[in-house]
């Protein structure tokens, strides 16, 4: 029994060709839903990296269906580990479920550091995808962030230098999108996570147009 004010995901399968990846998903009544792509398998990320939880953590508890995943041979997940196009498949399926278990015709994409490259392709090839929220880029240009509108969120900490922050700033700002800059902090967030998890939360709300 879930009592109020508990959070609790529950085991959710992803069939991709004749595989299957692990995931955990949230149910909820508020629109769009969020998918969560966990860093990539050469960063060693998974579906349990600090940011994706509290990502899917943030938004479930706004009401927003959640689904986060293990890529293709990362934990108990099926398959060899990919890279480019087979990410870009696999999260392509995991697009599909939460789509799915929400009933919903369009979902919002959150992308971890180099799954952000995973992410574009995956908007590129789903019109299922109402926005992406990009989390410390990387593998990516900002000159590639102008055209994908104000649905687009790009959260970044202050001492994180991977990407060229005003060229950044200029993308994000010529595509209408919001570029967050969370004080204090680097790449991997830590210490900000619970602001984090409300810019995701506040991005939502607009997505929903409410």
């Amino acid at each position: 029994m879930v009592l109020k004010g508990q959070f609790l995901e529950r085991p959710a399968l992803i069939p991709v060709g004749r595989e299957v990846m692990e995931g955990v998903a949230h149910r909820g009544e508020a629109r769009p839903p969020l998918l969560v792509l966990p860093p990539t398998p050469a960063e060693g990320g998974g579906m349990d990296h600090v940011i994706a939880a509290e990502l899917a953590f943030a938004a479930a508890t706004a009401g927003h269906p959640t689904l986060r995943f293990n890529y293709r041979g990362i934990a108990g997940s099926q398959g060899e580990r990919g890279a480019g196009e087979a990410l870009v498949e696999e999260s392509g399926a995991a697009l599909a479920v939460v789509l799915e278990n929400a009933q919903a015709p369009t979902a919002a994409v959150a992308a971890l550091h180099g799954s952000a490259r995973v992410a574009l392709g995956l908007r590129e090839r789903h019109p299922g995808v109402a926005g992406l929220c990009l989390v410390s880029p990387r593998e990516v240009s900002p000159r590639e962030l102008t055209g994908l509108g104000r649905e687009l969120l790009v959260v970044v900490g202050e001492l994180d230098t991977t990407l060229s922050r005003a060229e950044l700033a200029r993308a994000v700002d010529a595509a209408g999108g919001t570029l967050e800059v969370v004080e204090g902090a680097g790449a991997h967030l830590h210490h900000a996570l619970p602001l984090v998890g409300k810019i995701v939360r506040a991005w939502l709300k607009r997505l929903s147009g409410t």
